[in-house]
């Protein structure tokens, strides 16, 4: 991808990547990521490295003086002993390392809070020790006792949640998709149903319902930027002459088992329809589309200039997002409130990626591989993937053409 400077969770990604794909070569990684093939390897060593991947001790001259000068019996036991002594060793520095290779591709992302690290060690306890588990992640065993105490109350709340969804959606529905939270609630509770408007806010944002919001009247006398209408710049041409001229972002979800979801924030050139940034949490915080548009900055060197569109998500109109435009030099555009149309491009990106990503089937399974199979569709996206928009090139091959046409024209 030609970035001067890759962000964390990308080299994160590309490790994991590389090291969870059977019979893979620096070569074939590296030519899927767009990045050299001594790059990547670099990556890889530091990542072992950090882990302590180590060769197993030799013994020691003393110890080797010790055998010799024993009688050949005792030479016997005492070289068996060893043996066994080095194999216990080596077990115990294979089952070490397994874990921390496992544990590095679960927080591929950098999200090591203490509750991941519960959830880590949940799902690994069948395999490994609780109590080695425990050691190796720095958590307290007890506390994780604790947690997994409340694990059936969380299940149940989560099944309560996605019954509420579906009722939710029901009146969202009957409203031609109008109902905001505050009317859905009134709805349900006219229908006897006993429900907090919090609540059900939270599960429309979650599930990504969304009503039809009437524009408020602005507060001059508040310098508040999320409150201040923005324009519509883009007025659905999603074309551009030139690259790093206009982007485009959006948020989708990425379905995992048991209900459970990932959020990815992308930011599209229009030129190319190059993915040049992009962001996959648990949440749908202001932190993820930041996170995306920070790399695509990363990835062009600059955004001086250039305008962002988006919908009216409340990430994308926080006052948060819009300081973080100004200091890029970005400008901001904004389709209509509840029109998909205004942003057809970013939506038509998504249902490609999941489409062929998850090619049929209802989710990606856990997290890990959610986010590994979209790491690799995304970065081949760029490199090898043919656009129908591009004449049937790679996002990278069209921009790299033109730019090629450019010196030739100049000369």
């Amino acid at each position: 991808m030609a970035l001067k400077d890759y962000p964390d969770e990308f080299k994160a990604d590309a490790v994991a990547l590389y090291e969870s794909t059977p019979g893979a070569t620096y070569k074939s990684i590296a030519a899927d990521l767009g990045v050299n093939r001594a790059t990547l390897r670099v990556w890889v060593l530091r990542d072992r490295e950090h882990r302590g991947v180590t060769a197993a001790a030799k013994p020691a001259a003393g110890h080797r003086e010790a055998v010799a000068s024993a009688d050949p019996d005792g030479r016997v036991r005492q070289l068996e002993a060893r043996v066994a002594e080095l194999e216990a060793s080596e077990r115990k520095l294979a089952t070490e390392r397994d874990i921390l290779r496992k544990a590095a591709k679960y927080f591929a992302g950098g999200d090591e809070l203490v509750i991941s690290r519960f959830q880590f060690v949940d799902d690994h306890r069948d395999t490994y020790e609780v109590k080695r588990l425990c050691q190796i992640l720095d958590v307290n065993r007890s506390s994780y006792y604790k947690w997994l105490a409340g694990a059936e109350r969380r299940a149940t709340r989560q099944r309560e949640d996605l019954v509420l969804a579906e009722e939710i959606r029901a009146v969202h529905g009957d409203s031609g998709g109008a109902y905001g939270s505050p009317r859905v609630t009134a709805e349900l509770r006219g229908q006897g149903r006993r429900v907090n408007e919090k609540r059900v806010a939270r599960i429309m944002r979650t599930f990504s319902i969304t009503g039809i919001r009437l524009h408020r009247r602005v507060r001059t006398t508040v310098a508040d930027p999320s409150a201040s209408p923005v324009e519509d710049l883009f007025q659905r041409d999603f074309t551009a002459s030139e690259p790093g001229h206009k982007y485009m972002g959006d948020i989708t979800y990425l379905p995992l088992a048991g209900g459970k979801f990932l959020y990815l924030a992308t930011v599209l050139d229009c030129f190319s329809r190059k993915v040049v940034g992009w962001s996959i949490a648990d949440h749908m915080r202001t932190d993820m589309v930041a996170d995306a548009l920070r790399m695509a900055a990363l990835t062009r060197g600059r955004l001086d200039d250039a305008i962002f569109h988006s919908d009216h998500g409340a990430q994308y109109g926080s006052r948060a997002f819009a300081g973080l435009c100004d200091q890029l030099g970005v400008t901001r555009s904004m389709g209509a409130v509840g029109t998909s149309a205004d942003n057809a491009a970013c939506e038509s990106f998504h249902a490609s990626l999941k489409r062929e990503t998850l090619q049929g089937r209802p989710d990606y399974g856990d997290a890990t591989a959610c986010r590994r199979t979209v790491f690799a569709w995304l970065t081949r996206y760029n490199t090898r993937r043919r656009h129908s928009a591009n004449g049937h090139l790679s996002p990278d091959e069209y921009e790299r053409r033109h730019h090629a046409a450019k010196l030739t024209l100049a000369a």
